[in-house]
């Protein structure tokens, strides 16, 4: 896929239904996401409202005027020592997956975290998610932890892989 007319942006409020979309076609195959049913965009509002562009940003990767994935940067843990580190998350659209949408979110962000004060990524992954584990390690992600069968997915006990990079000036890792 050639992203010749992509743009990644930030999200919009009219977006919010195709993020969600997006997401919930992520819960079935319950590779992705902990959620075991679909949200809706009203349950997703706050979480939406959460980001903004100076500091936690939320964008889309439009083709052709579609969102065809995005990517969330959250604040970790919550407290103010931690504003350094961010917690990603990417997710694609079911047609644009395998295309590259995630490498060119990826790229943006590590590219970003100068401008929005962070010194650290992290991501949290379920390690059965093969997919996403090896993008990351692509783009430097190592292993920071795991934790052992955290998850129950349809009756089955999952690991949570937590990887992590360090990003700056004196962090840059090729892709």
């Amino acid at each position: 896929m050639k992203w010749k007319h992509a743009a990644i942006e930030d999200a919009r409020l009219e977006d919010l239904p195709a993020i969600v979309d997006i997401y919930n076609s992520t819960v079935a195959g319950r590779m992705v996401t902990a959620d075991l049913e679909p949200v809706s965009v009203e349950g997703r509002l706050n979480w939406f409202r959460e980001h903004n562009s100076d500091h936690r940003p939320l964008w889309v990767l439009r083709q052709d005027g579609e969102v065809a994935a995005w990517l969330s940067f959250q604040s970790f843990y919550g407290r103010p020592a931690y504003n350094g580190t961010a917690e990603l998350s990417i997710y694609v659209g079911e047609a644009w997956r395998g295309t590259g949408a995630g490498t060119l979110l990826l790229e943006r962000a590590i590219q970003e975290c100068p401008r929005l004060g962070l010194t650290n990524l992290v991501g949290f992954v379920f390690g059965h998610n093969g997919p996403s584990l090896a993008l990351l390690k692509r783009f430097g992600f190592e292993r920071w932890g795991l934790l052992p069968e955290v998850a129950e997915l349809d009756g089955v006990k999952r690991d949570l892989v937590i990887v992590g990079r360090k990003v700056g000036p004196e962090n840059r890792t090729a892709s």
